[in-house]
């Protein structure tokens, strides 16, 4: 049986801080997406998911407890992956490819910072914003809901932004816009560009 885990934090929890406090990680990393892990293990044990690789699990769940889990731990490895605190060097801008495509694509990297965040703030009640490559290289910015991932949609993620209120509650209230402009202060865009290089 596969053991499903939670990704390892690159960095210290005091990392993000103070765009995202050493609090949001306990809570969010250490509570919420522990969670999800505990309950797929035990969701996907005797069952056919129990010897398929998290993104296997992903694609090929049906609609229910076992792909929300599932699904809700690859886009939380995934999003905690993105960060890298600012004195490693998070935040800026991204650079070669993965640059020149966003300047292709949105025109300017200000205008797809500005595109992102509407998406983001737009997005109703508890999902994901994300960055994506589609099969022709192009790049979309997608809104998911809940659990759902651009992974089932044969699109290539690149960075999200977690809008569940559990991912910014305890550093800005319910004030998403705040929580948007300390999240582009922490981006890992070294991760962003080995994603967009696959």
């Amino acid at each position: 049986m596969t053991v499903f885990a939670q990704v390892k934090l690159p960095y210290a929890k005091d990392a993000l801080a103070p765009h995202i406090s050493a609090e949001t990680i306990d809570f969010h990393y250490g509570k919420h997406h522990a969670t999800y892990v505990t309950n797929l293990n035990n969701l996907a044990k005797g069952t056919e998911f129990e010897n398929l690789s998290l993104e296997e699990v992903v694609k090929k769940a049906p609609a229910g407890p076992i792909f929300n889990n599932a699904a809700q731990i690859w886009n939380h490895d995934f999003y905690f992956m993105g960060f890298k605190g600012a004195a490693e060097g998070g935040g800026g801008k991204p650079s070669g490819a993965l640059a020149a495509a966003i300047d292709k694509q949105f025109g300017s990297f200000e205008e797809f910072q500005k595109q992102f965040d509407a998406k983001a703030a737009g997005t109703f009640g508890s999902g994901w914003a994300w960055l994506c490559k589609k099969a022709d290289g192009s790049l979309s910015l997608e809104s998911t809901s809940n659990a759902a991932t651009p992974v089932t949609t044969g699109m290539t993620p690149l960075l999200t932004c977690d809008v569940w209120e559990h991912a910014y509650y305890i550093d800005y209230r319910n004030s998403r816009p705040n929580y948007l402009k300390g999240f582009w202060s922490i981006v890992n865009w070294d991760f962003v560009a080995a994603n967009f290089a696959k």
